[in-house]
C-alpha cells in the first residue's frame, strides 16, 4: 500500500471544505515510533463531513464496505490504494481533538497531523469495547502510547473507567 500516496488523496478531498482531520490508527502509531503491520489509513474527522466524504470516496473508486453514525470503512481494487477506515467524531470531541493534533514525520518523510497520544488511547479503548476481539493487540499499542514521556495516565485511566474496562487497565499497570 502506498501510505503517502493514500494520504495525499485524502487530503485533496478534504481539502476544499477545510475540514479537520487527522492520521490515526497503526500510521499515527508509526509516527510515534511504534511500526507495527497495517494495512489501511485510518483518519478521524468531524461527524459532518461523513455526508461529503463517504461519497467522495466512492467517487475516488473506493467501494463503501460499512457506514454507521461513527465510522466509515472503503477499500479500493488498486491495492496501492489500499483500504480507509474513518472515524467521525462529534463537534465537542472535534474541538479537544483538533486543538491538541501534533505533526509528526510520517510515511515516506511527509508531515502529518496526529492525535495526542491521550486521544489515540481513547480511541483504541472504544475500539475494544465495540470489539473485543481486537483486545491484545489494542493493549499493546495503548501499553507502547502510556510510554511517551508527558503522556498524562490520569486521563487514559478515565478512558478505561468510562468504558468499564478497568480491569485491562490494571493489567497494563501490572506490566508497568
Amino acid at each position: 500500500m502506498d501510505f503517502a500516496g493514500t494520504i495525499d488523496r485524502i487530503e485533496a478531498l478534504l481539502a476544499p471544505g477545510q475540514w479537520r482531520w487527522a492520521i490515526a490508527g497503526g500510521v499515527a502509531l508509526a509516527a510515534y515510533g511504534h511500526p507495527r503491520m497495517t494495512l489501511d489509513v485510518d483518519i478521524v474527522t468531524e461527524r459532518a463531513v461523513q455526508a461529503v466524504l463517504v461519497p467522495a470516496v466512492e467517487a475516488a473508486g473506493y467501494k463503501t464496505l460499512y457506514v454507521s453514525e461513527g465510522f466509515s470503512n472503503h477499500r479500493h481494487d488498486e491495492t496501492s490504494f489500499g483500504r480507509l477506515d474513518v472515524i467521525y467524531v462529534n463537534a465537542a470531541t472535534a474541538d479537544r481533538l483538533f486543538a491538541a493534533t501534533r505533526e509528526l514525520a510520517g510515511p515516506g518523510g511527509r508531515r502529518i497531523r496526529v492525535p495526542k497520544p491521550e486521544h489515540l488511547i481513547a480511541m483504541k479503548v472504544q475500539a475494544i469495547q465495540n470489539a473485543p476481539e481486537r483486545t491484545w493487540q489494542d493493549l499493546a499499542d495503548i501499553g507502547y502510547l502510556l510510554s511517551i514521556d508527558g503522556v498524562d495516565r490520569a486521563e487514559a485511566r478515565r478512558y478505561f473507567d468510562k468504558a468499564g474496562l478497568m480491569e485491562r487497565w490494571h493489567e497494563l499497570e501490572r506490566q508497568r
